[in-house]
């Protein structure tokens, strides 16, 4: 029993390594982990990373002090990802007789299935996101476009330390050749050696990840779309008029009204008479008359553009199961937590082996990313 263990805490400490260089997406964000062992479904406080303002010295005034206040967000554990896999007498005596083999045959193809996992119910975060540039249905191609992606950065006023991009593998094969992105590994920059890491272009670091998300709008059909009625500054709510309006709009649909855009935050009821009403949206909405035009934005792939403290990512260790001939293994290391359990089904004469994270995330300053069309 104690050289199964000692093997068991091996292949964990072995295993976790290799877990955090696939996860892309946690990896970029603000990272929240703690000692205190928790369920699936519980709820945790995380401290809010604060965001402060500069300002221009005044010699008259003085300075400015402004108050650090102690803020946190709600983030639900609502994630648990396993790959779980059993292994009879004989295959288990033949081909899982050694950790090297364990490695190969269920370690390494866990690794890539939870970080696929991970990775992409993060990457569904671009749903709380109102602000975009690019154009729907079109790939980024140019440096131009990776110039226009700092441009609307900038305008959002989102920090300038630690920018990244996250792009799906399309808008990555367009832009791999750009020769800022072919020479990034020339610069001496190891970031650009980083998995998933196609180089640093204009003070942003670029990623790819195959969990980037297709966004499909829920409207089919569309033509002069307008306010239905006046909408009052702070609301948070609107209703829509048009012609041959059909469908309805889904969560993180995009609008655009006189210049700004919002992100519909849940789906709404379907069109009746060419007309949608109680679209809830975000952010708060400004003053607009009645009749006003709006843009429906179409389906997209929602590559992202980010400071770290856009998003978080909370795991928590999960507690060694209970039960004869169970034995787990947790292991925690840079905001990652990873379990790894071996049991055996006396029955069935068949070992198992499991791999699970407990994880959730929140999106904390959505003013403080962007998605990049395409």
């Amino acid at each position: 029993m104690a050289n199964s263990f000692i093997t068991l805490k091996s292949i964990a400490r072995r295993a976790l390594p290799r877990l955090m260089d696939e996860l892309v997406f946690p990896s970029l964000i603000y990272k929240d982990f703690s000692d205190a062992f928790s369920d699936l479904g519980d709820t945790v406080q995380v401290r809010k990373p604060a965001v402060l303002t500069a300002r221009e010295f005044d010699q008259a005034q003085g300075v400015f002090y402004e108050d650090i206040k102690e803020s946190s967000v709600d983030v639900t554990l609502d994630k648990l990802a396993t790959v779980d896999v059993a292994a009879g007498a004989i295959e288990s005596a033949v081909s899982l007789n050694s950790e090297e083999a364990l490695m190969r045959d269920f370690i390494e193809p866990a690794i890539a299935a939870l970080a696929e996992k991970i990775n992409s119910d993060g990457l569904n975060l671009y749903k709380d996101v109102a602000n975009f540039t690019g154009t729907a249905g079109t790939l980024p191609s140019s440096l131009a476009e990776l110039a226009a992606v700092r441009k609307a950065l900038n305008d959002a006023k989102v920090p300038s330390e630690g920018r990244v991009v996250v792009l799906d593998t399309e808008a990555d094969a367009s832009l791999i050749t750009l020769p800022a992105l072919v020479n990034a590994e020339k610069s001496g920059d190891t970031r650009a050696l980083r998995q998933g890491c196609l180089g640093r272009v204009f003070g942003v670091d670029y990623y790819t990840s195959q969990a980037v998300k297709k966004h499909v709008s829920g409207i089919s059909a569309h033509s002069g779309v307008k306010l239905a009625s006046a909408v009052s500054a702070g609301a948070d709510t609107l209703s829509l008029s048009g012609t041959s309006l059909t469908g309805k709009l889904v969560r993180g649909d995009l609008l655009v009204i006189a210049g700004d855009s919002y992100t519909v935050c849940e789906d709404s009821a379907a069109a009746a008479s060419n007309a949608i009403s109680g679209i809830k949206v975000y952010p708060q909405l400004k003053s607009y008359a009645a009749n006003t035009a709006v843009t429906l934005v179409g389906s997209h792939t929602a590559n992202l553009a980010f400071n770290p403290m856009a998003f978080a990512f909370v795991t928590r260790p999960l507690i060694n199961p209970d039960g004869q001939g169970v034995e787990s293994y947790v292991t925690s290391f840079g905001g990652i937590s990873l379990r790894v359990t071996k049991g055996y089904d006396q029955k069935y004469k068949k070992s198992t082996y499991s791999m699970d994270v407990l994880y959730g995330y929140k999106t904390v300053y959505p003013e403080l990313a962007l998605r990049i069309l395409s």
